[in-house]
């Protein structure tokens, strides 16, 4: 089944909406956004704005690092400028405004399984997708590919309070196909276009592609679209997790305003 994350996602945020709307005031998102920013960054910009429409929430942007207590979550835009300590940004948001789940309060309260704590998008994207197609992760052998912050990191952490066997790969590991071809889950959050084939793969794995990258202009995800003959499950990019991630990010925002 290839996933069509665009149609789940307008799901998500029409539950979200459904439950600002319910709230006092409309949920208020402030994001920060970089003084250099780029022309795909303003894209990036527009499609959380239509979200947090979508979503019943009220959409804010600043350039000031002095964040208001007033908002009911924070994102900041991602890349900030190189020259820029991204986790210092990060650790200046509070844990109750924390939508994305990328300060360090917020990432550890997750990573210890709280049940209070919110999940980051990528992970509430999967949940949503796991949680619909009914797959199991308990005893599971699932590989992740990529350790980033984004993707990698809270993947993993989630599969493992999930009771699945995971390993996290990189795109330079050793043996890498043999890995991929052993394991009944893999999440990917490499950046690298096509780095997954069809022959490293065995039928009917689950594959949640999660990166993403450009390739002769074209927006490009880490599994060769040719792998989805292969799987019992597989998303697509574009139009996979990343709507959907997206959607989760303003479903997250709408918690946290419930708990203002």
């Amino acid at each position: 089944m290839i996933i069509d994350g665009k149609k789940i996602a307008a799901e998500v945020l029409a539950r979200a909406k459904t439950r600002a709307q319910m709230l006092q005031r409309r949920p208020n998102v402030l994001v920060y956004v970089s003084p250099d920013e780029t022309l795909a960054t303003r894209s990036y910009l527009k499609i959380k704005a239509r979200s947090a429409g979508e979503a019943g929430c009220d959409f804010g942007e600043t350039r000031s690092l002095t964040f208001s207590s007033k908002a009911d979550a924070i994102i900041v835009q991602l890349p900030l400028a190189p020259e820029v300590n991204t986790m210092e940004v990060l650790n200046t948001i509070s844990i109750q405004q924390d939508a994305d789940v990328l300060s360090d309060a917020a990432r550890e309260k997750f990573e210890k399984g709280d049940a209070d704590s919110i999940l980051p998008p990528v992970v509430a994207a999967i949940r949503e997708i796991f949680v619909r197609e009914k797959i199991e992760t308990k005893h599971k052998w699932a590989v992740v590919v990529g350790e980033g912050w984004l993707v990698g990191k809270p993947a993993a952490a989630w599969l493992k309070l999930q009771g699945a066997n995971v390993e996290v790969v990189t795109s330079k590991t050793k043996d890498l196909s043999a890995k991929l071809r052993s394991a009944d889950i893999i999440v990917s959050g490499a950046g690298s276009p096509h780095l997954i084939k069809p022959d490293m793969l065995k039928q009917g794995v689950v594959l949640i592609d999660a990166g993403t990258s450009e390739s002769g202009g074209t927006l490009a995800g880490d599994a060769d679209p040719a792998c989805a003959d292969k799987c019992s499950i597989f998303t697509p990019v574009p139009g996979g997790v990343g709507p959907l991630a997206v959607a989760c990010l303003f479903a997250n925002a709408v918690t946290l305003a419930e708990r203002q």
